[in-house]
């Protein structure tokens, strides 16, 4: 048992050197290479061939950030329910019954979600939901 584990080991050391030498040869190489020409137009970012315009620093709204965020928690969700189907046979009703608890937990945050106003993107909206609100 000792031995296979030694080799095991060894096998990733030589992998981890070999990656190792991969990553310095390709810098190596990318710097002899590469172009050492400098000018206002290597300076500037590429964009698909069109010349940028107006500043990159631009400040977007936290809207961007929620769904965002939104759409990573649901993403990742969707892949448990993803990893439950593929396992269906094998968890039987105690998955089902795990899944069915599972959607109704995501459909209620969903349900809280869009009462808040997270998903709701145009300001009328907003200005009608706030000035029931205040009734």
């Amino acid at each position: 048992m000792p031995d296979a584990s030694l080799a095991h080991n060894w096998g990733f050391a030589v992998f981890l050197l070999g990656v190792a030498a991969l990553c310095a040869f390709m810098l190596g190489v990318s710097s002899l290479l590469g172009s050492k020409a400098w000018g206002r137009a290597k300076n500037e970012p590429f964009e698909s061939g069109i010349l940028p315009t107006g500043n990159a620093r631009l400040r977007f709204s936290a809207k961007f950030y929620l769904v965002a965020i939104l759409f990573v928690i649901f993403d990742i969700e969707a892949l448990f329910l993803f990893a439950w189907a593929v396992s269906v046979r094998e968890s039987a009703w105690i998955g089902l019954v795990g899944a069915t608890v599972f959607i109704t937990i995501l459909f209620a945050g969903l349900v809280y979600e869009a009462s808040t106003g997270a998903l709701d993107w145009s300001p009328a909206g907003r200005r009608k939901r706030q000035a029931k609100l205040k009734q």
